[in-house]
């Protein structure tokens, strides 16, 4: 029980460091998936629902962005570029451009479902970023569990590992607060079952 509890949270056991982002993106993909059926409900001519689109961009906003892709740009890819790894071109500049990109996706979700009710176009914006979203992310997270993390894995030394661990528990603790977790998992569980 503690096991599976545990990896439904954004968390930092005592996992490896890159394990635990792993771990994250298994939940970030069940989101996604969660996603793409609404946007195929909507392409199959349902109405948009405005309060599962906010929901899902809070899921999206906190969870894959403050709390995972914040643990890889202020820890992960810091020490990596401690380490040797340049962060202007290679895969960490690849990586953090499209977290922008992936950022700027959201807001359009956001945009699309703050105006669902007043704008006839507004399911057409959901369907657009959604869909560039979903393809963007599932690549980036393949790119990151194939490449760059066993990169980082290769150059990180043992010491390197457990500061990033006791890095990555102070960020939960202390960045994204108590109770977070808890509530991300409740979230998810609730676009899951929409």
């Amino acid at each position: 029980m503690s096991q599976q509890r545990t990896e439904h949270h954004c968390h930092a056991g005592m996992a490896n460091p890159t394990q635990t982002l792993k771990d994250e993106h298994e939940l970030i993909l069940q989101a996604l998936e969660a996603l793409e059926r609404k946007v195929a409900a909507i392409q199959a001519g349902a109405t948009p629902d405005p309060a599962y689109f906010e929901k899902a961009v809070e899921f999206l906003r906190t969870f894959a962005d403050r709390c995972h892709h914040g643990k890889e740009e202020d820890l992960l890819f810091k020490r990596m570029a401690e380490r040797g790894f340049p962060v202007q071109g290679g895969p960490i500049a690849v990586m953090l451009h499209e977290h922008e990109m992936g950022r700027a996706y959201i807001r359009g979700i956001a945009e699309g479902a703050g105006k669902i009710r007043t704008d006839s176009t507004a399911a057409a914006q959901i369907v657009e970023n959604a869909q560039g979203y979903i393809m963007l992310l599932r690549n980036h997270i393949s790119k990151e569990n194939t490449i760059l993390f066993p990169m980082a894995d290769q150059a990180l030394a043992p010491e390197d590992q457990d500061a990033l661990r006791d890095a990555f528990a102070k960020f939960e603790t202390e960045t994204m607060g108590p109770g977070v977790h808890e509530a991300m998992h409740k979230l998810l569980e609730e676009l899951k079952a929409a």
